[in-house]
């Protein structure tokens, strides 16, 4: 394309400053830059910039907000379920016939970058197996293997951003997939979205002949599954719910019947794994129903005297916090691509070093500029039968987040919570562990207590470093 054709598509919207450069590029630079600007929504951008997304006063619309619909511990343990009507065994018994019925797919989100944890390389890369060193990856997908060799080859779509892509795959490679079979991991690319300046809302040059672009957020999960192909892949592999979870939390017990079981039961669209709130202000999601929609209201938009109100038994009302954890079902997905808005854009003030008028980098010592990204909880508004199903956060969450020294979500924190739950299922079969000792369990030995019932015998003992593989 010529650069007169690109500046009559850049014109009309005030961005043809991003070509001011293009006689210094060579041609494939100007190839590139080109190809960036062809694949600009420029009326979205210059609508998001106006403030024409709409913008939700949450501090209103968390007065009128409910608590969501929820299968609470109690009623997991409870012999007639609760208030739903649906028994731990009837849950287990349904998620198990839709494993073994191939129905089931994971989608596993792993674009970020370990930089937080001063770690140099994509998230997923991490080795965080307190004694085996195994990665967040690996431990992943050992566990989608142990799930195939269980009940019945479970596919993983695995998300990666355009700065991790090649990375990752060439680390799964290396590592033969961590024994999942070809046909059984399936890599797609999220989208990005352009920074611009956040007083003009001029697009920002990384470079002289690039765009400053960034991940366009989990919520571009369902338009890059439909662009890369793997919901074609769905459909011809059976799949008909997908078991959501993002990669920094090695504790999620992926491909949980019972969880599955809930989601299929109550004919749901979007089920959500969550935890009880320790304080009103945790740093956590809340779920809520507001004018008889799920939601999740962020906590730093949850005003207070709200997060701190109580229910009859002297509970918090609003205790179910999310971990980023779901099941969607692969035809509510289809029908979300359909729907223009059906994700609205999130805008961030952020520092974006960029390329100057006359060249040289800025680098700004303030916010200067705006990122857009969509998030994959704002589908909860739109789908039918919405439900919350509560786990105990000793079994479900344990993040890698922060680098030592934060009093939580690090390193440390993680492998208290991997090493804690391994002797409990040991000690749950009649086995014992030394105090002091670190035991890990692979998924491949044991997925959970019940598979470990089957390996380890009672009063066998463990002590010392050990890994169960």
């Amino acid at each position: 394309m010529q650069k007169n054709d690109l500046v009559g598509r850049l014109a009309p919207f005030q961005q043809q400053h991003v070509l001011r450069f293009w006689d210094d590029l060579s041609p494939a630079g100007q190839k590139r830059l080109a190809e960036q600007v062809l694949a600009l929504d420029l009326p979205l951008l210059a609508r998001l910039f106006a403030g024409e997304q709409q913008h939700v006063d949450w501090v209103e619309v968390s007065r009128r907000a409910e608590p969501a619909p929820a299968v609470r511990i109690a009623d997991r343990e409870s012999t007639t379920g609760g208030k739903l009507g649906f028994t731990r065994a009837a849950a287990i018994a349904r998620g198990k016939h839709a494993l073994a019925a191939g129905e089931i797919g994971i989608v596993l989100v792993a674009g970020g970058q370990g930089s937080r944890l001063g770690f140099e390389h994509p998230k997923g890369m991490y080795p965080i197996g307190p004694v085996s060193k195994a990665t967040l990856l690996q431990i992943h997908c050992e566990k989608v293997v142990a799930l195939s060799r269980t009940y019945k080859a479970t596919p993983l779509y695995l998300m990666t951003s355009p700065l991790t892509h090649e990375e990752q795959l060439d680390f799964l490679a290396k590592h033969n997939r961590f024994g999942l079979a070809e046909d059984d991991l399936v890599p797609f690319c999220q989208g990005t979205m352009p920074a611009v300046d956040a007083a003009t809302g001029k697009l920002l040059l990384e470079s002289r002949g690039a765009l400053f672009e960034s991940p366009d957020g989990h919520g571009g999960m369902v338009a890059a599954l439909a662009k890369s192909g793997a919901i074609d892949h769905m459909r011809r592999r059976g799949v008909k719910h997908l078991f959501y979870l993002q990669v920094d939390n090695p504790l999620v017990p992926i491909g949980d019947p019972e969880f599955i079981g809930y989601h299929l039961l109550a004919e749901s669209e979007l089920t959500s794994m969550a935890v009880a709130k320790q304080e009103p202000m945790d740093k956590l999601g809340n779920f809520a129903m507001i004018d008889g929609k799920a939601s999740i209201i962020e906590y730093s938009d949850f005003p207070r005297d709200v997060a701190e109100q109580r229910d009859a038994t002297g509970g918090l009302k609003f205790w179910a916090g999310s971990i980023a954890v779901h099941m969607f079902g692969v035809a509510f997905l289809e029908r979300m691509l359909s729907l223009k808005d059906a994700l609205p854009f999130h805008i961030a003030r952020k520092k974006v070093p960029h390329v100057g008028g006359d060249g040289k980098m800025v680098n700004p010592a303030e916010p200067n500029a705006l990122k857009f990204e969509r998030f994959i909880f704002d589908l909860l508004p739109q789908a039918k039968n919405p439900l919350v199903v509560e786990f105990a956060e000793a079994e479900v969450f344990a993040p890698l987040k922060n680098a030592p020294g934060a009093p939580k979500d690090t390193e440390a924190y993680v492998h208290q919570f991997l090493l804690a739950q391994h002797a409990a299922w040991l000690r749950a079969v009649g086995a014992s562990v030394a105090d002091g000792s670190r035991v890990e369990i692979s998924p491949l030995y044991a997925l959970d207590a019940e598979q470990v019932k089957q390996r380890v015998k009672p009063g066998e003992q463990f002590g010392g470093d050990r890994y169960l593989r």
